[in-house]
């Protein structure tokens, strides 16, 4: 087979390969009885409902209407590349990320608590078991762009 032939069987390959990258939303979004779904036994998950060293991150703790907070998080998870918005409610964000090169997809959901001033998220990675610390990461952007943005927000 020629160079050319090549290539093009391997770029046909990968372009298959990444079309099956996204995966299936999960059947477990969503808010239950005040809860995100826990995370799974893979270290490619973060979650504010989670205490293990691996998956758990404190919550946004806040004063101001969750109505301004949930407006701030929607507004800076739409500033963020590859990053959509495909459901919001009353209390509850669902957005989804993609990774740049092979559109992995990760899922992101943010839960506002009134009763507890609080805001909940998790950020999981559909599918495969390491996420090189993505999702933390990621988690870390959005709370540090939160806090800055509405300090008055911050207890």
């Amino acid at each position: 087979m020629r160079r050319s032939s090549w290539l093009s069987l391997v770029l046909c390959l990968l372009t298959l390969g990444m079309a099956g990258c996204s995966g299936s939303p999960p059947d477990n979004l969503g808010v239950v009885n005040g809860r995100l779904a826990p995370c799974p036994d893979t270290p490619n998950c973060v979650s504010s409902q989670e205490d293990d060293d691996v998956h758990g991150m404190e919550p946004i703790e806040h004063d101001g209407s969750m109505e301004e907070a949930q407006a701030l998080i929607r507004e800076i998870l739409e500033e963020m590349p590859r990053v959509t918005v495909v459901h919001e409610q009353p209390g509850y964000i669902r957005a989804e990320a993609r990774s740049r090169i092979f559109r992995f997809v990760d899922d992101l959901e943010f839960y506002f608590d009134p009763e507890a001033g609080q805001i909940h998220y998790r950020s999981a990675a559909r599918l495969g078991r390491s996420d090189l610390g993505v999702n933390r990461d990621r988690m870390v952007r959005i709370l540090d762009e939160f806090y800055r943005r509405a300090p008055s927000l911050q207890e």
